[in-house]
């Protein structure tokens, strides 16, 4: 196996961790961001917020994992794109590394302000506005706009799914974009819009998991010869 599908593999296997650490996460702090009042109040399962806060730990790092990956080979094709990746993917995990501190911060004070109500309830909605403008506005451009973009362009993934990519993430943005503006909730039918971009990050981490970067793109050595263009 060439380095460049190891690199495809390893980006794919980073793909999917972040479904999986995300997800998970998210379920594991419905206690905190459901009812934060009631939760500092009640009985709250604090070992169960801390695993949620090192998954997400776990994603910050699979997060930047897959653009460190992905970057020397994106490069033959784009560098600018490549880079912007890059930067994509740390912003996105700057707001989910805020968000990790947030939740801790309604841990500590149901231990040691059981009565601060509104304060956990303030942070919990912060923890809100970190994964929307976090996870919410960045992925579509990185995720959706600039990885979808970079894969059509090389060829690394067949090119008819890279343009689930192109167009759900601007279908993401917009979605997201209503939501930060209150036009609409993030529930009912505007949810479906993050369908497409969901259906294209799935497939890239399985498809390059199992099959890594498909070896007859221009920019796969030894296809490369350094003259591809963006």
């Amino acid at each position: 196996m060439n380095d460049d599908q190891r690199h495809g593999r390893i980006f794919g296997v980073l793909f999917i961790a972040t479904f999986v650490t995300s997800i998970t996460a998210l379920i594991l702090f419905q206690s905190v961001l459901d009812d934060p009042a009631g939760y500092i109040a009640g009985g709250g399962k604090d070992s169960q917020i801390y695993l949620g806060a090192f998954l997400e730990f776990l994603l910050v790092l699979a997060n930047v994992g897959t653009a460190v990956v992905l970057y020397p080979i994106a490069r033959r094709q784009n560098e600018a794109l490549a880079i912007g990746y890059v930067g994509a993917r740390i912003i996105e995990s700057v707001f989910i590394a805020t968000g990790i501190i947030f939740v801790l911060g309604v841990v500590t004070m149901r231990q040691d302000s059981p009565d601060a109500a509104d304060l956990a309830v303030s942070l919990a909605a912060l923890k809100d506005w970190t994964f929307l403008l976090g996870p919410g506005m960045v992925v579509p451009f990185g995720n959706g706009l600039i990885l979808g973009y970079l894969m059509y362009k090389s060829g690394l993934v067949p090119r008819r799914m890279a343009w689930l990519g192109m167009i759900g993430g601007p279908l993401l943005l917009f979605g997201n974009f209503g939501v930060l503006f209150d036009w609409w909730d993030q529930t009912g039918l505007v949810s479906l819009l993050v369908i497409p971009e969901f259906i294209w990050e799935a497939f890239l981490g399985i498809y390059c998991a199992i099959w890594g970067f498909r070896k007859d793109s221009p920019i796969v050595r030894p296809n490369w010869r350094g003259d591809a263009v963006a």
